[in-house]
């Protein structure tokens, strides 16, 4: 699906102490981590409610320990959510976290 609009995936599953991202893109010169969530029912809100900000904040703290070391570049955070209760459609959030620091 990324691939499809232009990003080039750069790493997957990237793991740190802090917390995890599931896949690292490159949109142009735009670094872009996304945070992947399926859920089977929409109890709760869903997939798109799961990521609330503690999510968030973990999400943050594992790309500001990618980050670390490497040249500056512009960066943003985007989400995929699918929930089998919407009928199993994909729905991609640009920006997702438009008040990280």
């Amino acid at each position: 699906m990324l691939e499809a609009h232009g990003l080039k995936t750069v790493l997957r599953n990237f793991r740190c102490r802090g917390g995890e991202i599931d896949l690292i893109a490159v949109d142009g010169e735009t670094l872009v981590f996304v945070e992947v969530r399926v859920r089977s029912r929409d109890d709760f809100g869903g997939a798109r409610a799961s990521i609330d900000h503690h999510k968030q904040r973990r999400i943050l703290r594992a790309a500001k320990f990618y980050l670390a070391g490497k040249r500056a570049r512009p960066c943003r955070f985007d989400v995929i959510v699918m929930s089998s209760a919407e009928g199993a459609e994909l729905e991609w959030i640009r920006n997702a976290f438009d008040d990280h620091e």
